[in-house]
């Protein structure tokens, strides 16, 4: 993957970068069987409120059907094409099994058309794309798509260009080490996906002017300094002021910085063994 720079032709498009989409080859047209009516809330509960600020508008989209189990084990499947997905960071790869079905995963990197992917209980050949148990992964291999209970999919590393690793097998658990530098166990029986996620470049990439963010569907964020008193505990005054607070609240009135939300007898406390640095 690569970043193609715009020239500079506007304000918006100085410095602008934009990806190649080189990745994407094979099949292109979206499998119709695997896709679904995708419905944009803006951010809005079912009572119509805002649950979640900042969002709204963009193009439209339509959701893939990825398969984050893979539990057709044993039986190879061919790839056919890596596609684009509006829905996540990462690329996605269209497989064929033999009789014909077909199914979206996340393509990582270096995955090639015609390929053969195979999901098994049992040991597979260390190519990227095969899935596994994590007792049959080598440490020190770039894995994805990791699993947190058995048999429910991958809900670990599944963004643009992450990868975690197999860093040893201590009793019934796997120990592992994610993007963020957290050292956490999982159950050594839940599956993984070999190699690292495609779209490398994603974080790399400068959208250059704020209609871009609004194509995704991302609204203005107003900085509680600029509103009024009674939309912000930051606002109100006379022109440019402080807050004038001995430390910065979020707009319900909490700390906003510096203080810690986890839980701290959430289920999985003893599970993690460092947490990510800070």
């Amino acid at each position: 993957m690569g970043l193609r720079i715009y020239n500079p032709t506007s304000p918006g498009r100085r410095k602008s970068s934009v990806n190649d989409y080189a990745e994407l080859i094979g099949q292109q047209q979206p499998a119709k069987s695997l896709m679904r009516v995708k419905i944009s809330s803006g951010g809005r509960n079912m009572a119509g409120r805002i649950t979640v600020r900042h969002r709204g508008g963009g193009n439209k989209r339509q959701y893939r059907l990825v398969d984050f189990r893979q539990t057709r084990f044993g039986q190879p499947a061919t790839v056919l094409g890596i596609q684009y997905d509006p829905n996540r960071s990462t690329h996605v790869a269209l497989i064929e099994y033999p009789d014909k079905s077909q199914s979206y995963i996340l393509a990582p990197q270096d995955m090639k058309i015609g390929q053969s992917v195979v999901s098994s209980l049992e040991r597979v050949e260390i190519v990227v794309g095969n899935r596994t148990t994590l007792t049959n992964i080598p440490a020190g291999i770039p894995i994805h798509n990791v699993e947190l209970r058995p048999g429910r999919g991958g809900v670990l590393v599944r963004s643009a260009g992450n990868n975690t690793t197999v860093m040893s097998i201590e009793g019934d658990y796997a120990l592992l080490k994610m993007p963020s530098g957290e050292i956490r166990k999982v159950l050594k029986t839940n599956m993984a996906s070999i190699g690292q996620l495609s779209n490398v470049d994603h974080g790399n990439i400068r959208w250059g002017k704020a209609g871009r963010m609004r194509w995704r569907g991302f609204r203005p964020s107003v900085r509680g300094k600029a509103m009024n008193p009674v939309d912000h505990p930051h606002g109100g005054g006379e022109g440019h002021n402080p807050i004038g607070l001995p430390y910065p609240k979020t707009p319900w009135g909490k700390h906003a910085s510096g203080v810690k939300t986890r839980h701290q007898k959430k289920y999985s406390r003893h599970l993690i063994i460092s947490r990510r640095p800070r």
